[in-house]
């Protein structure tokens, strides 16, 4: 009988359970809490995780739906993305201004000021949309890709589903204003640029966290508020509209550890400048990044039916870390659930369960194991030990 199982782990108890040492006569005062060192947060929705643990560090608002202006350049840059990995799109495929796309765009807002008629690459392209937020650039790409901005928003927002991007929905490639038919939240956002910078980490690292871009010998500067002042700054957008006031999603990595922020609705460019970097320094200083497992560790074991071997090892794809209050030892337990038994034949590395983190003050999270060996179908033999073992009431367990 198939049913979900919760298996052992393979891993020291030390690693499933850290306990904090307990307090003595003549200790060091507790360090500061994160919650009596956070700066000054004026934006009305604000988000800050920690992206190798998923832990949501600062949050307000976070599933409110707003309008996102250049923020929407983001998911284009997303699908371009997604397009190249699949092999469906080229850097050094070139797409037309349309004379009727160059009447609309030229000049309106950010812009690489593309001429009429004009070929441009999709690096090119993509080196405006991102760096210098162009409009014009957002415009074409999508009429090239998909033939049309409806045919283009569309494929937007089914990658936003599948991102799982509840409270987001996607009218334009450049987030213009359009009586906020395209709107976002900031939870949307920190799923989307996790997305972006895992899926894509080639493509992120050639077009995100340039400070300026020149194109037709127009040099034009990046409005992200951390370049120049953040060290590991490296993303994302910066948007601002008269209907959207100024956002900002940011990204910043140190040490292997990465944080990505959001602010929206600030009615002056100054406060999100200043607040962006003191918030992000905060996540750096108020909160330790703590490993619990490092890639390719093994955990355990899962059952298999109609196999080989009647057992397979998980292991994680790769490494796993806990954000804790600075100075605090991490608190946490582990298990394994998966539907069992597995069936063979199964693949290495194959996903085939969860681990289950559950840690004081975290949601729990649920990361993915994969299968540490193939196991090839079994034969007629295997098949008469699973029947056997699945009467005796013992097909579940190893």
């Amino acid at each position: 009988m198939a049913g979900l199982v919760t298996a052992g782990l393979a891993v020291p108890a030390v690693s499933v359970l850290a306990q904090g040492a307990p307090a003595s006569t003549g200790a060091p005062a507790a360090p500061a809490s994160p919650e009596s060192t956070m700066p000054q947060v004026t934006a009305p929705i604000a988000m800050m995780v920690d992206v190798n643990s998923g832990r949501v560090l600062f949050a307000r608002d976070p599933h409110r739906r707003f309008v996102p202006a250049s923020l929407t350049k983001i998911m284009t840059s997303y699908v371009a993305f997604e397009l190249i990995k699949a092999g469906k799109l080229r850097l050094d495929q070139k797409f037309v201004m349309r004379p009727e796309t160059f009447h609309k765009w030229h000049g309106v807002g950010s812009t690489m000021f593309l001429g009429n008629n004009s070929s441009t690459s999709v690096a090119d392209l993509l080196e405006g949309i991102v760096t210098v937020s162009a409009n014009d650039a957002c415009v074409v790409l999508a009429e090239g890709i998909a033939g049309s901005v409806p045919g283009f928003t569309a494929m937007m927002n089914a990658e936003a589903k599948k991102i799982g991007m509840r409270d987001s929905h996607y009218n334009t490639p450049n987030g213009w204003m359009d009586q906020g038919e395209t709107y976002v939240s900031a939870a949307d956002l920190v799923a989307l640029s996790t997305a972006l910078i895992t899926r894509h980490p080639d493509l992120y690292k050639r077009f995100y966290g340039h400070d300026h871009a020149t194109f037709n010998g127009i040099a034009q500067e990046n409005h992200n508020p951390l370049y120049g002042h953040t060290p590991g700054a490296d993303g994302v957008k910066t948007g601002f509209t008269g209907e959207a006031g100024y956002g900002f999603v940011g990204s910043v990595e140190r040490g292997g550890r990465r944080v990505i922020m959001v602010v929206a609705g600030y009615g002056r460019p100054n406060d999100r400048a200043d607040q962006s970097r003191t918030f992000v320094e905060w996540a750096f200083s108020a909160w330790d990044s703590r490993p619990i497992l490092t890639a390719g560790a093994k955990v355990g074991q899962a059952v298999v039916q109609g196999g080989s071997t009647r057992q397979v090892g998980l292991v994680t794809p790769r490494a796993y870390a806990l954000a804790v209050p600075h100075g605090e030892a991490p608190r946490y337990t582990l298990s394994i659930r998966y539907k069992a038994p597995l069936t063979a034949p199964i693949v290495k590395g194959q996903e085939v369960a969860s681990l289950i983190v559950r840690a004081p003050g975290q949601p729990i999270e649920r990361l993915p194991l994969v299968t540490a060996d193939g196991v090839a179908a079994g034969g007629a033999m295997d098949r008469l030990r699973d029947g056997f073992l699945a009467m005796t009431g013992r097909g579940l367990h190893p």
